[in-house]
Parts: C-alpha cells; sequence; structure tokens
C-alpha cells in the first residue's frame, strides 16, 4: 500500500479529508448528536449513551478530538467533552461552496 502523500494537498484539503475520516464511524455520529443534544460539556455521561464499552467511547473521542470536531477540558478526574464550533464552521463553509457551485453547474 503506497502512501498517502498528503503534502501534495492544500492545508485546507487535507483538514476537510480529517475532519470527514473522524466522522466516518456511526458511533463517533452518536456522540456528536448527543453532544448537540445536551448542548453544554459532557464529563461522563456518553458512555452511558451508547451501547459499547467505555474504552471504545473513549478511543471515539480521541479521534474526534484528534481530528478537532470536539474539544476536551479536564475537570478534576476526568475530561468534560463539547463540539468545537470551528470545525463545525469548517465543514458549512465547505459544503456551502459545493452547493453554491453545483448550483451553478450545467453538468447532466
Amino acid at each position: 500500500m503506497g502512501a498517502t502523500k498528503t503534502e501534495h494537498f492544500t492545508d485546507a484539503q487535507n483538514q476537510i479529508a480529517k475532519i470527514a475520516k473522524a466522522l466516518g464511524h456511526p458511533a463517533r455520529i452518536a456522540i456528536l448528536e448527543y453532544l448537540l443534544k445536551v448542548n453544554e460539556c459532557i464529563c461522563g455521561d456518553i458512555v452511558n449513551e451508547l451501547p459499547l464499552a467505555q474504552p471504545t467511547v473513549s478511543q471515539h473521542l480521541k479521534e474526534l478530538k484528534n481530528a478537532g470536531i470536539i474539544k476536551g477540558n479536564i475537570s478534576g478526574n476526568s475530561i468534560c467533552y463539547c463540539i468545537d464550533e470551528k470545525a463545525i464552521e469548517i465543514l458549512n463553509n465547505y459544503f456551502l461552496n459545493i452547493t453554491q457551485n453545483l448550483s451553478k453547474s450545467k453538468c447532466c
């Protein structure tokens, strides 16, 4: 298997790809939907909301955090998570640009 050669792509393209990859699992989508539903920082309730073991949830949270989709702040012995608005804005702008370009397209 060859290298991905990410250096051949723009920073913006690499950033969108990193976010999209992190969103590529239904458990991570469920975590985001839960964070949106409660609309506040969550410290430990996420495990109770998913049919997954605590280590698995922690791994999904790590992937979302590494992609910049969620933020985590240490509070005592736990980490409180919330959605990072910057990542959502990046995605929103990306898809808005696609939508605007598609509306001008004369393809098919």
